[in-house]
Formats: structure tokens, sequence, C-alpha cells
């Protein structure tokens, strides 16, 4: 039986917070603080260190928390192989996404993924590129699906599916020109993603090849998410630059307009990540298999 003390522990660590840990854990907070003071007398150790308002792993703590990971990893993969044994699957998988993926791109899969292994507890977790790569290296997440190209070592990356960026505005404005030259693609009034993004470390990188400043651009402001995006060049001003899976529908609907860029090419590629050492195993490598065969078909 899993000792529970050490899923307290590893809350408390992850969230830096007695509250917190009690919210997610349902539990009280003088629960909380229970378990924790019986772990630090049974190993004769402290575990978190108070400075002011906020706690802090010590030196103890940070050894405990990565043994807590491995250890409640390892009953995830028993409790997985076991459930094979009598025709079942059961377990948990916590699942992080990019936005632009979590949005438009991997909910209709994880719909039937559930409705596959209805006993498999699926959680979804959604921030940029950058975040997700920290929730992952934190072990906040067993796998994760990110765009943009490959930068942390820690991190090993599978190629997904390949992606298109595509420059647009309203089908009402009449104040951009189409199709769009490079020199006219610098004034264009845009709204982009913001800093840790996949879509603006791509847009970027592809101007750099070009020899051009992404300082040049004319950039009207920076938002935290696509809808935001879209919802702005809604209004009837503003050039925006998207997947095309999350305007796909409005394109249809002729609310966007597509602006075309015969110099400038905005591909990308979606990437699995999972962290450095073995393939990943017992869930997240059946969860990787379901989505893989999802997509070839």
């Amino acid at each position: 039986m899993l000792d529970f003390r050490l899923m307290v522990f590893q809350s408390v660590a992850r969230n830096l917070s007695f509250t917190k840990a009690a919210n997610e854990l349902f539990i009280t907070q003088p629960a909380v603080s229970k378990h924790i003071k019986e772990l630090e007398s049974e190993f004769s150790v402290k575990l978190f260190d108070r400075i002011g308002s906020k706690i802090h792993l010590t030196k103890a703590g940070e050894t405990l928390l990565s043994y807590a990971d491995s250890i409640l990893s390892l009953h995830q993969e028993v409790k997985f192989k076991l459930s094979q044994l009598h025709g079942g699957v059961e377990g948990n998988l916590r699942i992080g996404a990019s936005t632009t993926i979590a949005q438009y791109v991997i909910p209709p899969v994880l719909a039937k993924f559930h409705e596959r292994y209805p006993e498999i507890r699926l959680s979804l977790l959604n921030g940029n590129t950058e975040y997700i790569e920290k929730q992952l290296l934190n072990n906040d997440i067993d796998l994760g699906i990110v765009e943009g190209k490959p930068t942390n070592t820690d991190i090993q990356y599978t190629p997904f599916l390949k992606d298109e960026l595509i420059v647009f505005t309203s089908s009402e404005n009449r104040t951009v020109p189409n199709p769009v030259s490079k020199q006219e693609f610098i004034k264009l009034p845009l709204v982009l993603r913001e800093r840790g993004s996949g879509t603006l470390e791509i847009i970027e990188k592809k101007l750099k090849h070009l020899q051009t400043s992404p300082g040049q651009l004319n950039v009207l402001l920076f938002l935290g998410s696509t809808e935001a995006i879209k919802s702005y060049v809604k209004t009837g001003s503003g050039v925006g630059i998207v997947s095309r899976s999350a305007i796909a529908q409005e394109l249809a609907d002729n609310i966007f307009m597509q602006l075309v860029t015969p110099e400038l090419k905005f591909d990308r590629q979606f990437y699995f990540i999972s962290s450095k050492g073995p393939e990943p195993s017992g869930l997240s490598k059946m969860f990787l298999n379901f989505v893989r065969k999802q997509y070839n078909h």
C-alpha cells in the first residue's frame, strides 16, 4: 500500500504551500501538517524551512522529493501492469500541452482515449511551451506535447505533427495588402503571442533566417492566448499569426481571411516531450501509441 504521507509531502513540495496541498488532496490543513511532522519524525530531519510567509525545501526535503517522485512513479507503473492482468487498464495520466495543441489539436483524441479506456483518469495542463517544459522537469506532468524547436538538453523530443502558422486578418479589413511582400510584412500592425510561446519563437527564427530583425516588426501588442488574438483581430483591425487549426472554422465562415506571404512560410513541428532517459513506458507509452494511431489514420 502506498504511503499517503509521501503524496502529501510531494504536493506540499510542489506547491510550496500547506493550504494548496490541502485543497489539492481534499484534506484539512492540520492533516497536512500532521503527515509532514510524522515524516520528519520518522527520518529525524527537517523537510521545510519557513522564511516569512513562505516555505522552502531543505536539503533533506530535496532528497526525499527525488525519491518520492520515483516511488510514486513506480507505484503508477505497477498499478498499470497489474491492471492489465485482469483485462482492464487503470491509473492516472498527467498530460501537459502548449496552448494551441491543448485548445485545437488534442481534445478530440482525449475524448476517444477516454471512451476506449474509461478507468484511466486523465488530466490536461495548459500553458505556453516554456511552461510545459518546466512542468515536465518538475515532474508535475508525465508527458508533454509542445510546439517549437527542441531547445532543452534535459528533455527528449519526439516529432508528432507538422503545423502551419498563417497570417490573417478580419475579412472586413481593407487596409492591408494581399498578397504581402517581406517589406510589407514588416509594416503590418501585428498582434502576437507572448514571450515563451512556441508560436513567437518560430516567427522570430524564421525572420532571422531571412536576415530580418524581429525588432523591425510593427507589433501593436503581445497577448497571452490565441483566443485573445482572434478576438482582437475580429474587431476589424490588426493582423495575427496563429496555427491554421486555430482558425479553420472562421476561415470557412469568412470571418477571417488569410494573407498570402510568398516569401514567408511559418511551418513548424509539434513534439511529444518526456524526460531524458528510457523511452516512456506504461500509461505514457500506451497514450503515445494511441495518439499516433489516430493521426496516422
